[in-house]
């Protein structure tokens, strides 16, 4: 049995803080001088660090920022912003990190209707915070010892929200989606939440104290805030903090600064080989490095097979969703995989598989995922319609994603259910497709969307070849039809230099989407002007 299958969900639920702010204050108290975060080479002790929360709460209160509040931090990963999500825990706000790389457009999206009464631009770390905040004319100055802040104007008429003793139904943070699938939904995550996951991710790691965790994924998002930021001071774990992922030092990291445990997206790992076979590397060292873990897309095999043969020891991979804070299913380290399971389900997470009737399917067939657990979210922000179209009245919160579980309780990601492509009568899962480009030696990554056509829908391959590859994309066509049955087999295949992705290496496939479109869309206009 693994050591967190040990756990139930009320074990563990047991002893959590009611604030999320409160997690680190056992090793302020036992280790204060124990390093909380590494940036740019500099330690931050536990000490230090709550002395700044405690500074940045002061300031934020200075800024109008009380009880319901929200205040969207605009930043790359820093001990800045770290520092002002836990302030506004404090202070019983609600943080909304943001990634400072949004466009003016989605920034003043999430601004308008979150109702913040404050946005502060992390303009010392990034060009992009500082071009935001030059934008809106914010003031330049400092939260708690951080300065370079751009701080925003004050929201006069914003509107406090209830505050809730219970940390189950008070809200700690609001995380926007990255939109993939449409418009960006703000989800509303309690303390429970967050906390729930970040014990259980611990547990699962087996996370202590002289841990060093690599902090590459966006703390604007949910493994970032949650799993990463949270779950290191839960767990007396320090947190090398990163503001922008750089293959070669994440490589020089892993080697040479003690990095134990290293949360990636595949993008992640996939530029570290990449990195490695451009810099004709012989193989990249291990280090301390003891667990890899990876989630947030498909895991290839191929991509899997490499990563564990150059580091020797497991790619765990794992399966949440913003919604669910995000953690719902993760491999053991005790019990490794050589296949795409993403494990067997946390404890505490029930789960389903339904059809489109909602009616449970047999055993070992692919349905729509239904999990319900102390992760599942409060609801979206202003949004009921939403809300009750996610959750039903008896706490099943639909994923939109299509699964199986296996007779040992793995579960199988085939996609998300707005992703299937049905091409004459037959589902196509895009993991496939990719899975099997994704395993061609020129191949870097890529992303399979379908394409609707007169009664039908077409499979179209985006692929990023290694530099200097000699495939094209016949070549690449050709090799498919080697390996997949007809209906499966891409009916156009292109090559981009790089494939559009969000902070996290997510690979943006509604913009594919778009793409793979508007070239009929193109063809069919160029056709009608010749005739």
């Amino acid at each position: 049995m693994s050591s967190v299958d040990a756990f139930t969900a009320a074990e563990l639920l047991n002893g959590l803080p009611s604030r999320v702010h409160e997690v680190y204050g056992p090793f302020v108290r036992d280790m204060p001088d124990q390093p909380a975060f590494v940036e740019g080479g500099r330690p931050w002790s536990y000490r230090q660090f709550s002395d700044a929360v405690d500074a940045a709460t002061k300031d934020l209160a200075g800024l109008g920022i009380g009880p319901g509040d929200r205040v969207i931090i605009a930043s790359e990963n820093s001990v800045a912003l770290g520092a002002m999500l836990f302030a506004a825990s404090k202070l019983d706000a609600w943080g909304i990190p943001a990634n400072p790389r949004l466009s003016p457009r989605e920034v003043d999206l999430i601004a308008m209707h979150s109702g913040a009464k404050r946005v502060l631009f992390n303009s010392a770390l990034s060009k992009e915070a500082a071009d935001h905040a030059n934008r809106v004319g914010a003031k330049i100055g400092a939260v708690g010892p951080f300065g370079g802040i751009g701080i925003g104007s004050l929201n006069a008429a914003a509107q406090a929200e209830p505050v809730e003793e219970d940390g189950a139904r008070q809200v700690a943070g609001l995380l926007y989606t990255s939109g993939t699938t449409g418009a960006p939904k703000g989800v509303m995550l309690s303390h429970r939440n967050l906390l729930f996951t970040a014990k259980t991710s611990g547990v699962l790691r087996q996370s202590r104290p002289g841990d060093r965790i690599y902090g590459v994924l966006p703390m604007s998002h949910i493994v970032g805030y949650s799993i990463l930021l949270i779950a290191t001071l839960m767990h007396g774990c320090t947190l090398h903090v990163v503001a922008k992922a750089v293959p070669a030092a994440l490589a020089h990291a892993i080697a040479e600064e003690g990095i134990t445990s290293l949360f990636g997206v595949p993008a992640t790992y996939q530029r570290l080989l990449e990195y490695k076979a451009v810099k004709g590397i012989q193989r990249l060292e291990r280090g301390s490095l003891r667990v890899m873990a990876v989630a947030g897309a498909p895991l290839d095999l191929d991509l899997k097979k490499r990563i564990e043969d150059e580091f020797g020891i497991p790619l765990l991979n794992n399966y949440g969703i913003t919604e669910c804070s995000p953690g719902l299913s993760g491999v053991r380290s005790e019990h490794p995989v050589s296949d795409e399971s993403v494990g067997p389900f946390l404890p505490g997470i029930e789960h389903r598989i339904v059809d489109g009737q909602s009616k449970k399917v047999a055993p070992g067939e692919v349905g729509e995922l239904h999990v319900r657990g102390p992760n599942v979210m409060l609801g979206y922000y202003r949004a009921p319609d939403l809300t009750a179209a996610a959750i039903n009245s008896e706490g099943w919160f639909n994923t939109g994603d299509l699964a199986r579980v296996n007779a040992d309780g793995h579960l199988y990601i085939a996609g998300r259910t707005k992703e299937l492509i049905i091409r004459s009568g037959f589902n196509v899962y895009p993991a496939e497709v990719e899975a099997v480009l994704n395993a061609h030696d020129q191949v870097v990554q890529s992303a399979v969307v379908g394409r609707k056509t007169s009664g039908n829908e077409e499979v179209v391959a985006f692929v990023q070849l290694l530099p200097g590859a000699s495939v094209n994309a016949e070549d690449l066509k050709t090799y498919t039809s080697q390996l997949l049955t007809s209906y499966k087999r891409p009916t156009e295949v292109i090559v981009l230099d790089v494939l559009p992705s969000a902070s996290t290496g997510k690979i943006l496939k509604h913009k594919l989407r778009e793409m793979a479109n508007a070239r009929v869309s193109a063809e069919t206009s160029s056709a009608t002007a010749a005739g």
